[in-house]
């Protein structure tokens, strides 16, 4: 089911300071959680882990029907799918390609490594290293996302990373998706392997397709994608749990009604159980957009999801003032906010708990799910941007530390150390400053350096 909700606890605190014009239908934990998801997940990933290959067939055979007897990409086939598209099409993927390895690149400059003396003799520094190995999932079931190469691989092989390999389920011809996959050779990929779910994850992680195991996976998919991600944490590094596609507005009297509902049902449209919240502090907008919402619903033809999601987790919340307004939006830290007031500025500043910002009239989040706005659409849900931010350049690296003492900090470091381990009975600690402080005492000045 979907989530991004107000908690009880929030809304008995806040009482007076708000009113729900449309409140959800359904009320359940985050999709993601599902108790029988996470067993069956389980189940395949010990299969896998034991079986191997044998394991990754059969899933790929059942779940998949793909029976052909390689699953990597052929590269030929990989470097023409671009030739297999729609010019306008082909055009759109080379430009949200270039648009997020450009946004990547300004993100990337901004990290820096440095290095300073805090103490004289006591030399400390960062080195920002990329991860060795990367697995990328890329979703293309009802609805193929190729934009997710954009923000998995391309952004990968930004940060420096060596090897990017990806994984994405065959289409009902048996074949990947030409559109994805020309996204993925833009991007820059290793290799491409036609195979889905959990069986791809668990491929990659556990290096069955012919290359080493990967040290993190990165990507959207289903539940059953989201809680393989979750099980084989620790084993791999991944971006993040990413849960059914969010949504919240923003916005006051000024704003317009149908642009918002378009907003709200364009997020909705990822899947029956994707939650689109507006908040506003005009009642009248909210009932605008109420009625937007189902005359908009009519023309189109993805009602059948649109509709249920917005009937099941879709909410307008009325407030009182701009601070109600940012108390309640913080509460529900949607995966994507948008900004439609006359204050945005004054938003943007007060605002603290979203995936990714989009503020103003002219802003929406479908730039952004399609790559032409520059940056990452892989992002926090189900209140997970309290906490955490979306994929980045910096995801893919690490920030390594180093020291360099010289013998003239040794006094200060290791009597404090001396002392402190003395306290904590850690002689072997002690031990390691200690003979350090013996030898600076018993050596001249310029023995060792």
């Amino acid at each position: 089911m979907g989530s991004m909700k107000l908690s009880s606890r929030f809304a008995a605190e806040q009482a007076g300071r708000f009113t729900l014009l449309k409140a959800p239908a359904v009320d359940a934990p985050p999709a993601q959680r599902d108790p029988a998801v996470s067993a069956r997940v389980s189940e395949m990933l010990l299969d896998i882990e034991a079986n191997r290959m044998d394991a990754v067939r059969r899933f790929a055979s059942e779940l998949d029907r793909f029976d052909a007897p390689e699953f990597e990409l052929d590269t030929a086939r990989l470097r023409t799918s671009g030739d297999r598209l729609a010019p306008a099409l082909r055009e759109a993927i080379e430009l949200g390609s270039t648009r997020t390895r450009q946004f990547a690149a300004l993100q990337r400059q901004h990290l820096t490594d440095f290095e300073a003396e805090l103490a004289p003799g006591l030399i400390t520094g960062q080195r920002y290293v990329p991860v060795g190995r990367v697995g990328a999932y890329l979703p293309a079931g009802r609805f193929p996302l190729t934009a997710s190469a954009f923000m998995t691989v391309g952004v990968a092989k930004v940060a420096g990373v060596p090897s990017v390999i990806g994984c994405t389920p065959p289409g009902p011809d048996g074949l990947a998706n030409d559109a994805v996959s020309y996204a993925a050779y833009l991007s820059g990929i290793d290799h491409l392997y036609v195979l889905g779910g959990v069986q791809a994850l668990a491929a990659m992680a556990f290096g069955l397709l012919g290359v080493p195991p990967v040290d993190m996976l990165v990507g959207a998919g289903n539940a059953y994608v989201a809680e393989a991600k979750r099980q084989l944490f620790g084993q791999v590094a991944i971006d993040l749990l990413a849960g059914p596609s969010e949504v919240a507005v923003l916005a006051d009297e000024s704003a317009d009604a149908e642009i918002v509902a378009a907003d709200l049902l364009g997020q909705a449209e990822h899947g029956p159980n994707s939650p689109a919240a507006l908040v506003t502090t005009s009642e009248a907008l909210g009932r605008e957009v109420i009625a937007a919402v189902d005359r908009q619903l009519e023309t189109l033809s993805t009602r059948d999801i649109c509709g249920p999601a917005w009937r099941d987790f879709g909410s307008v919340t009325l407030v009182r003032t701009r601070e109600d307004a940012v108390s309640v939006m913080d509460e529900l830290a949607p995966e994507h906010l948008e900004v439609h007031t006359t204050e945005d500025a004054w938003y943007h500043n007060a605002l603290r708990n979203y995936g990714s910002l989009f503020l103003g009239h002219w802003s929406t989040v479908a730039y952004s799910d399609k790559g032409m706005a520059g940056t990452n659409h892989t992002l926090p849900t189900a209140g997970g941007a309290k906490h955490s931010a979306g994929l980045s350049v910096s995801r893919y690296l690490k920030p390594l530390t180093y020291q360099r003492i010289s013998r003239e900090a040794t006094p200060t470091l290791a009597h404090a150390v001396d002392v402190i381990s003395a306290s904590e009975g850690m002689s072997a600690h002690q031990a390691t400053a200690t003979m350090r402080l013996a030898t600076f005492m018993e050596e001249p000045a310029g023995q060792p350096a």
